[in-house]
């Protein structure tokens, strides 16, 4: 049951083991918190406080159960289930812990009727997100109930109560499916698809006897099997091997033992057991629409408690009831009989039964309710119309197409009903049981109390079973079976017996190292006492089979190469012979004919050779290609002897043309070319906005700085005519804000020595670089026009040298407060390119490229991480509206900013 359990007790592993092994970021998708405490299904009922014994108990099966997790997903994978049916099965596993949380709380309806809503309705919505379903589906579901029979049909609302019944029958039925389906598909797995038929090897593992403080419905239902186990055990071992020894003439004292077959008859019999009055009352009771379902299970509990206390159940030896007040009294003043003394504690609401394992008490408060733990059609078409890829599969019935009335069988009908196919199962198959003892009821190790443990062997009939395996037969066959297996072993028997079969066996056993007391005669069987015996048997059997084996593989061996000998030795003869004679002949010939054929070739492959390089010069002087360096075009060799000297010429000529094509130029185009050709290796394959600025020529002086007077009285203003006299780049660009991340547009000058930052109107300088301060520039590979301009924090003497000499360096200290900086313009790959070519000259040392999807950069004392992500769904926009501490700017380009803390992102 995964909606109630005791204290001390757990809920399901798998529960436990996803909340401490799954990682942050699957925790983060299912929706999930670490704690288990967040969790109703997973805290036990009737829990005050943890204690710290407790508390470190919980830390211990924290650590067990996040190796768990790691093993339970492995088995999955190994299986062969995929990743995206392993997430899917942590999906309804989480929703089940979602749905556990649901509380609803009770109110009135305008008619006066009893409803409830939904207090936190914030789990519905995450159980909408997990399963892929709509929450005003779900909360329907869980709030009314559509009830259609021969006459009317109506949709109520649920009470607060029923609400929490259903919702407690949603994750019993959740769990219990998605384990059916499991189970399913490692049986699928491990299947054996051939057409032969195989023979198969299945492993029952059955709940054990329990008995607890409260003992509910649950409890019966696990006890019911054990009882209907140990009737099967006795069947198949006391009762049967006794009645075969007798039907057979074997000699054989009758053994006694305590059978359980009126306790099993008394839960189960059809229509007078425990669990048919059960059915039945609950379908009575249920068959008024009109009724409330917490007083109707309510009833259904006291209506079946009191059946119990009539005949025929009050009579049955193996049953204890209540006793009412009057009859109390009377058993209050005999003392001589130590039973109606316990009858006297069993509580109001409670009645005992006498297991073949011990006495149990059972309350019957809801015995009702679990027993009709069936889930109503509205919630089984939520789940069906949820577009997960499992819950069709789980809840069939919930598909709208599919109409029926019939009344859904309760939880005891449909337990004996797969209790019965089991043991039907286990009828058809050679079963062997094994009994576990418990050795304490602490689960301690090396614990052994030994009243428990001969309580245990006493119920399971231990000492009988032991009694008869002492006295009687471990192995019996049919004198025909048993002659055809073993008749190999003696020389009267084998190959071939015409006599009867029990003679057969009689002089075979004669023969054999086998005592007369080890064995007896029945009627149509043999009996081999001990297993020994028959290890014995089989043991010789494998020896004479392997002596058997080898006499036949000997005689034929032998038989095939005396013949295969013959043969060969006479074909050897005769072709030897005639190989000789033919091989000397054709070898002379072959020898003369190879001499000449080769020289020959000789001749042919040299003037053949002579002929087309002739030819092939020839035709490449009269059509050779374009003198541009940019064609492509070239005849391709026809001979692969020619392709290495048509390679060199190719080469020559190219480099003949390019020195032709640099003759032409000028010093503007040369450096134009220069800096083209170190665009190319900077960015090619790296920048993908590279590409765009091929077919652009690298202007440098967008705006005409160089003619406009403004920038010359600049100069003099702040004595930079000699030092940044020759413009190298200029236009407007845009500065992004450290703080915010808005874009301020700027007048960006590159000269030979410098980088300057300059208001667009007033031409004033607001910073100015040296080139020998910057040492890296950072972009990313995307499309954007983004680039960081890293500048070496200055040291003091630098800084004296660079006031003295270069005016209108920015200071030691402003350089520490402003650090790097970040520009966005159209020519970004110019604005690098030429600024690595000004760093190169004027240092004799390229600055870094650093070309990443996230770098970091130097704001003063603030250090920021630059984090670009291109062609990004709306997931960072629905994270970046949660938080609102956060700057985010738009740039008409499509480029936003968003600065987080010291992390700033720009999605595109």
């Amino acid at each position: 049951v995964t909606t109630d359990f005791s204290n001390g007790e757990r809920n399901f592993h798998i529960f436990y083991q996803l909340l401490s092994g799954a990682d942050i970021q699957m925790l983060k998708d299912l929706f999930l918190q670490r704690s288990i405490d967040d969790y109703v299904v997973l805290v036990p009922r009737n829990t005050n406080s943890t204690t710290s014994s407790a508390h470190h108990l919980e830390v211990i099966n924290a650590q067990e159960d996040r190796k768990d997790f790691f093993i339970t997903k492995k088995a999955m994978e190994d299986i062969g289930l995929t990743s995206d049916e392993i997430f899917d099965i942590f999906s309804i596993i989480s929703a089940i812990l979602k749905l556990g949380n649901l509380q609803f709380l009770p109110d009135t309806n305008m008619d006066g009727t009893e409803g409830c809503s939904i207090a936190n309705d914030y789990e519905l919505y995450d159980v909408c997100e997990l399963l892929c379903g709509e929450f005003s589906i779900l909360q329907n579901g869980f709030l009314t109930r559509s009830i259609v029979s021969k006459e009317e049909s109506l949709v109520t609302d649920l009470s607060a109560s029923e609400a929490a019944n259903s919702r407690d029958t949603l994750v019993r039925a959740m769990y219990a499916r998605l384990f059916t389906w499991i189970v399913n598909r490692i049986n699928d797995s491990f299947k054996v698809r051939a057409s032969r038929r195989y023979r198969n090897l299945g492993i029952l593992d059955l709940y054990g006897f329990e008995t607890l403080n409260v003992n509910g419905f649950e409890q019966l239902i696990i006890n019911f099997a054990n009882e209907k186990l140990h009737q099967i055990v006795l069947d198949r071992t006391l009762i049967k091997e006794q009645e075969e020894n007798i039907s057979e003439g074997i000699e054989w004292q009758e053994i006694t033992f305590f059978s359980n077959s009126p306790i099993v008859s008394l839960i189960e019999r059809n229509g007078k057991g425990i669990l048919s009055t059960l059915d039945e009352i609950c379908h009575q009771s249920l068959m008024d629409i009109h009724s409330p379902l917490f007083e109707t299970f309510l009833e259904m509990d006291n209506h079946f408690l009191n059946i119990l206390n009539n005949e025929p159940f009050k009579s049955h030896p193996h049953l204890e009831t209540h006793e009412p007040e009057r009859r109390r009294k009377k058993d209050e003043k005999d003392n001589s009989h130590k039973e109606n003394a316990q009858k006297i504690q069993i509580p109001s609401h409670c009645f005992r039964i006498k297991h073949f394992a011990g006495t149990v008490t059972y309350d019957v408060r809801n015995f009702s309710s679990h027993n009709a733990d069936s889930l109503h059609r509205d919630l089984s078409i939520a789940m069906y119309e949820c577009d997960h890829s499992l819950l069709k599969i789980l809840f069939p019935e919930g598909n709208p197409k599919r109409t029926t009335r019939r009344r859904p069988a309760s939880a005891g009908t449909q337990f004996k009903i797969s209790l019965g196919a089991l043991l039907t199962s286990i009828g058809t198959k050679s079963a062997h049981f094994i009994r576990c003892i418990k050795p304490n009821e602490d689960k301690n190790s090396k614990m052994f109390e030994l009243s428990i443990v001969q309580h245990q062997i006493r119920y399971l009939c231990l000492i009988e079973m032991m009694m008869l395996y002492r006295n009687g037969y471990s192995y019996r066959q049919d004198y025909q079976k048993f002659l055809d297996r073993y008749k190999l072993l003696s020389i009267h028997t084998w190959p071939f017996w015409n006599g009867s079969f029990v003679d057969g066996v009689t002089y075979l056993l004669r023969e054999l190292p086998i005592s007369a007391n080890d064995y007896s005669f029945g009627r149509t069987k043999i009996f081999i006492r001990s297993l020994n015996t028959v290890e014995i048997l089989e043991e010789l059997r494998k020896e004479r089979l392997d002596e058997l084996c080898i006499l036949i593989q000997k005689t034929w061996r032998g038989h095939k190469d005396r013949q295969k000998w013959n043969r060969v030795r006479n074909a050897q003869i005769i072709i030897s012979n005639f190989w000789r004679r033919w091989k000397n002949k054709s070898h002379i010939v072959e020898l003369k004919q190879r001499r000449r054929e080769e020289w020959a070739s000789i001749v042919v492959q040299r003037t053949f050779k002579s002929w087309q390089r002739r030819r092939f010069l020839l035709a490449l002087a009269h059509n050779l290609p374009s003198e541009s360096p940019l064609a492509k075009e070239w005849p391709h060799s026809p001979f692969r002897f020619l392709k290495e000297s048509n390679t060199l010429i190719r080469r020559l000529y190219h480099k003949w043309r390019c020195y032709r094509y640099r003759l032409r130029f000028d010093q503007i185009a040369r450096n134009r070319m220069r800096e083209k050709v170190t665009a190319s290796i900077i960015f090619k394959d790296r920048k993908a906005s590279y590409y765009r600025s091929i077919k652009r020529s690298f202007h440098g002086d967008y705006i005409g700085l160089r003619q406009n007077p403004t920038w010359r009285d600049a100069l003099s203003r702040n004595s930079l005519q000699k030092v940044d006299k020759y413009v190298v780049f200029a236009d407007i660009v845009n500065k992004i804000h450290r703080s915010n991340g808005k874009f301020v547009p700027i007048l960006f000058v590159i000269s030979t020595s410098s980088m300057l930052i300059m208001d667009q109107r007033t031409m004033q300088i607001k910073y100015r670089v040296p080139a020998s301060e910057i040492y890296k520039l950072s972009l990313s590979p995307y499309h954007d026009d983004i680039a960081i301009f890293h500048v070496r924090a200055s040291s003091p003497m630098r800084e004296m040298r660079s006031q003295a000499h270069i005016p209108g360096c920015l200071s030691s200290e402003t350089m520490k407060r402003k650090g790097d900086f970040v520009l966005q313009t159209g020519h970004v790959i110019e604005i690098v390119t030429k600024l690595f070519l000004v760093v190169q000259n004027a240092t004799g040392k390229p600055p870094s490229i650093n070309i990443e999807t996230e770098f970091e950069a130097n704001f003063g004392t603030d250090s920021v991480v630059f984090d670009f992500k291109a062609n990004k769904d709306t997931t960072d926009g629905h994270h970046t509206h949660h938080h609102g501490h956060q700057h985010s700017h738009h740039h008409p380009q499509h480029v936003k900013l968003v600065k987080r803390k010291n992390k700033m992102e720009v999605i595109f």
